[in-house]
């Protein structure tokens, strides 16, 4: 039997490296060593000598490494919606577009996926999530098209199987042909998890249990949702204390805030994270430490929407993991993480902290360690050390937008959004100088401003 050929290594030198690890241990000048899709060494000064199989060799000069961002909220549909009732609240949004979008299908699906994803992935995203919930009837393999443009990019992926089962018959806002029943809600989310979840260490794609929100769902389908997740083994997702109308709702039909709401029904624990938490009390953040319940803080949304500004200080105090959401696009037209890093930042000092809010290494964090734990992979992702997985970016910091302030991390999230030189995903480059590598992007906009089209169409003609 021949013997198996011998790890390819790269080699990254004379970088500024931020490893966002659990005593934020930095570098000036530092040296990173990939041996297939592990990081093998990190650390100041040059890489070691004598390494064996090196195929590839990177000055950094001038550069940042840091992890690749993780994103733990979003909804990839909504890219060919975007632009659209951009004077609304939440509500109101939501009235003015479940009409448009309950009539998506499987290329609709698909275009935006790849839409969504390409963005994210040029500005430094590595781990990418999708929330789906809109299944309607005969639309096609929806979670099928998702999970194969993220595949196709090169991106790891957590797909958060959504649903819903509360119509407009049934009090919710959805059109009726376009949520699912109880049972088959549960049914088809049993099948995502069964035939495309991965537990493994170095897994490229998982699937989570992920009910769509109080408004849209049955007490049922969370509470079962709860259960299916904890019988899969796998992570449950779901929106929670977006608004003030969402607390009133919730006190209204439940006789509990949304927490509360949440903890009755199983769905708070470790192996949950919510997206947004915007109106949370002292009970409330209280709940989700004791808990280990996560959180997807999404900045820009929540100001697009008027939704107002979450204590995420007050969570991080606590002990709540947080990590950082675009949302979809609908309410996030740029559709990019990396600008999170500053938005977070500073529509949190507006808070009650003010200017102690959050600084440039908090907000790093959000965007990378912060959403690895959200996640459930902070052993293998989120930050760099030896034996994680070979996820990392490389920003450019010595250009025109960078050059003149000195501390890295402080020019990556106060300054414009940063050049990305490279970004790696289980070891494989999958960008290069700002542009994909396994994509072609004029191909992808293409297609997606068709698709688009083509849903404007449909849902003028209602």
């Amino acid at each position: 039997m021949a013997a198996p050929s011998a790890v390819q290594r790269v080699v990254i030198e004379n970088a500024a490296i931020a490893t966002v690890d659990a005593h934020d241990t930095e570098h000036a000048s530092g040296h990173l060593v990939v041996a297939g899709n592990r990081i093998e060494s990190i650390g100041a000064g040059k890489a070691p000598e004598g390494l064996e199989n090196v195929v590839r060799r990177i000055d950094a000069t001038g550069h940042l490494v840091t992890p690749g961002l993780v994103n733990t909220h979003h909804h990839f549909y909504q890219w060919i919606t975007r632009g659209l009732a951009t004077d609304h609240n939440l509500f109101d949004w939501l009235v003015a577009l479940y009409p448009t979008w309950a009539r998506i299908d499987e290329p609709m699906v698909r275009a935006a996926a790849r839409g969504s994803l390409a963005m994210m992935a040029r500005g430094g995203v590595t781990t990418a999530m999708d929330h789906h919930y809109v299944y309607p009837v005969g639309s096609g393999d929806l979670s099928g098209a998702i999970i194969g443009a993220a595949s196709e990019m090169g991106v790891r992926f957590t797909l958060a199987r959504g649903s819903m089962d509360r119509s407009e018959k049934d009090g919710g806002l959805p059109p009726d042909f376009a949520v699912e029943t109880t049972e088959g809600a549960l049914a088809a989310t049993e099948e995502t998890v069964k035939r495309y979840h991965d537990a493994s260490f170095d897994a490229m794609t998982q699937i989570a249990v992920a009910p769509c929100s109080p408004f849209s769902i049955s007490t049922e389908l969370l509470r079962e949702g709860a259960a299916l997740g904890r019988r899969l083994g796998v992570r449950m997702h779901t929106h929670g204390s977006e608004t003030v109308e969402e607390e009133k709702f919730c006190h209204e039909l439940f006789g509990m805030g949304p927490t509360d709401y949440f903890e009755s029904t199983g769905f708070l624990g470790e192996d949950v994270w919510m997206a947004h938490c915007v109106h949370m009390n002292d009970s409330d953040i209280a709940a989700f430490a004791r808990t280990g319940t996560g959180v997807a803080h999404c900045p820009s949304s929540n100001a697009r929407l008027a939704a107002g500004i979450a204590r995420v200080p007050d969570m991080l105090k606590a002990g709540v993991p947080v990590g950082l959401g675009v949302d979809g696009t609908a309410s996030n037209e740029s559709g990019e993480l990396h600008t999170e890093l500053r938005n977070a930042l500073l529509i949190n000092r507006l808070g009650a902290h003010r200017e102690a809010a959050l600084d440039a290494r908090q907000a790093l964090r959000l965007g990378t360690y912060g959403g690895a734990q959200v996640l459930g992979r902070a052993d293998s992702i989120g930050s760099l050390e030896a034996g994680k997985l070979a996820d990392f970016v490389l920003w450019k910091i010595d250009g025109l937008g960078h050059s003149t302030i000195a501390d890295p991390v402080t020019a990556i999230v106060f300054g414009a959004a940063a050049p990305v030189t490279a970004s790696f995903v289980n070891g494989r480059q999958i960008v290069e100088n700002d542009r994909l590598l396994t994509v072609d992007e004029d191909t992808i906009a293409r297609d997606a401003r068709t698709e688009a089209q083509r849903l404007a169409r449909i849902a003028a003609r209602g």
